[in-house]
């Protein structure tokens, strides 16, 4: 009996794996095609859960303004969240908020630490 609750929990759980994946796929594509409404329904469910590419995209919406009003606290937030986890597109997205004030103090050292890890 315990060998089947095992096995019914991986097989639930590399189903749901799969089934973000698929979601991730689809917010890529949606925001890659300017079709931000979609990316935007979709970017949240996977961010929360800690998807850094999610996270990163999400900022990066936040940062241009696409599909939502620019909001640099958002943008800093999911950015922050995905650069740490190494997005290299967060981390450049936040060297250029350091470097030019967006959202944040004005911060030469930190745009260069983002970059540097960026650039890496």
């Amino acid at each position: 009996m315990k060998k089947w609750i095992v096995f019914i929990t991986t097989i639930l759980s590399l189903c749901s794996t799969v089934a973000r994946a698929d979601v991730l796929e689809d917010a890529v594509e949606a925001y890659q095609k300017g079709n931000y409404a979609q990316a935007l329904e979709l970017l949240p469910l996977i961010a929360e859960e800690g998807n850094a590419i999610a996270q990163g995209l999400l900022g990066q919406m936040y940062l241009r303004g696409e599909g939502v009003s620019q909001n640099y606290q958002q943008a800093l937030k999911w950015c922050r969240l995905a650069g740490k986890q190494g997005n290299v597109n967060a981390q450049a997205n936040l060297g250029l908020m350091y470097g030019q004030g967006k959202g944040v103090t004005q911060d030469y050292r930190q745009a260069v630490r983002w970059y540097r890890l960026a650039a890496k």
